[in-house]
């Protein structure tokens, strides 16, 4: 069977949903695009020559009875676009953030259960050749028990998303409760879930405006480009880190374990393990260097035999999670992610949110604290 695809909101994300599910063949097509502005649905339908478009999602819903909607929309509108999808039968692919607020995100999913319909969340990087590694190396036991992780999200401001957030007092990311960290640390919280087992961990954190250039007059003078986030679990500690300022925009995992330490770059996506001196003495600081320099040397060949066999492309990990979803939905197997890992990440941001001061950017370096 093929499964009939229905997208809703038809921003610069939907694009990659489209061509990513257009490598799919037979198991899936996208068979309508739902925006409220028109114009925005025709232009998709005629970039990927889908056939049907839609400015109203219920008259979508009833007309094309799609077996998945992916929701591409801002997340104001995830809990009623969701139920309503659901409501007419649809499983649900929903884009991160997953909505505004923790009580929100229990609604859904318990829409979801009540209904019988399944629902996911992008978490592009979770199903993405590096977190498939390290997940095989920990089953192999060459980690040990971890003990702490570190996750590093770098982002540039002046990349065509930061300039349109800064380009527009009135676009929506000024509105959500985290502003833009609210928009991006699902990502560096979705690499750390699945090594701190607590439900509840306790969460530290403190942000600021980094930033010296701020002369609008308005939200986009206090928008928080630099967070800290400590979360301490009973075994298991964490780091998280967003800067819009670092260089390189960084984006990495390290998982420290009893055995070995990881260090994941979803840039390069290399994985690679750190050095670990066993000869004595001078001899044993020369060496590690040569050992660090072949394990990147194998990594990169590794990566040129996938480039070569193009399977090497930006939304891998995104294909891989459109495929495990929609497994669960056809054969009955597991979520990609469980609905436990989507509301403890939830409550832990809504935690970071509560705790930031969002007037405190008015001054570079001026903090909300924990």
């Amino acid at each position: 069977m093929t499964l009939k695809i229905a997208i809703v909101g038809c921003g610069k994300i939907a694009d990659g949903h489209v061509e990513e599910i257009g490598k799919m063949g037979d198991r899936a097509r996208v068979v309508a695009a739902c925006d409220k502005e028109l114009l925005m649905a025709e232009q998709i339908a005629e970039r990927y020559q889908i056939p049907a478009c839609y400015d109203d999602a219920a008259r979508m819903l009833a007309a094309e009875k799609p077996d998945v909607v992916h929701l591409t929309t801002p997340p104001q509108s995830h809990l009623p676009l969701a139920k309503l999808c659901m409501d007419a039968g649809a499983h649900v692919f929903v884009e991160k953030p997953f909505t505004l607020h923790y009580a929100d995100s229990q609604k859904l999913i318990e829409h979801a259960e009540k209904t019988g319909k399944k629902v996911t969340i992008g978490y592009t990087y979770l199903l993405d050749q590096p977190s498939l590694e390290i997940r095989k190396l920990r089953r192999e036991g060459l980690l040990g028990d971890v003990v702490h992780v570190e996750s590093f999200y770098g982002y540039n401001l002046g990349g065509a998303f930061g300039q349109a957030l800064l380009g527009d007092p009135g676009h929506w990311v000024h509105s959500l409760p985290g502003k833009l960290f609210h928009n991006t640390i699902d990502h560096p919280f979705s690499k750390i879930i699945e090594f701190i087992p607590d439900d509840e961990p306790e969460v530290h954190a403190f942000g600021h405006v980094q930033r010296e250039s701020r002369h609008y007059g308005d939200a986009r003078d206090h928008l928080m480009d630099e967070l800290r986030v400590l979360i301490r679990g009973k075994k298991v500690t964490a780091y998280i880190t967003f800067s819009a300022h670092i260089r390189p925009a960084a984006h990495f995992v390290r998982i420290y374990g009893t055995k070995n330490t990881i260090h994941a770059d979803y840039t390069s996506r290399t994985v690679t393990f750190d050095a670990n001196p066993s000869l004595p003495s001078a001899i044993g600081r020369v060496v590690p260097a040569f050992e660090q320099a072949a394990r990147f040397a194998r990594e990169g060949i590794k990566n040129a035999g996938k480039f070569a066999r193009s399977d090497f492309h930006f939304f891998a990990g995104l294909q891989n999670l459109f495929k495990s979803f929609y497994d669960s939905i056809e054969h009955g197997t597991e979520l990609p992610i469980s609905y436990r890992d989507i509301l403890r990440i939830a409550k832990m941001m809504d935690d970071i949110f509560e705790k930031l001061d969002q007037t405190g950017g008015q001054k570079s370096g001026s903090r909300g604290d924990a």
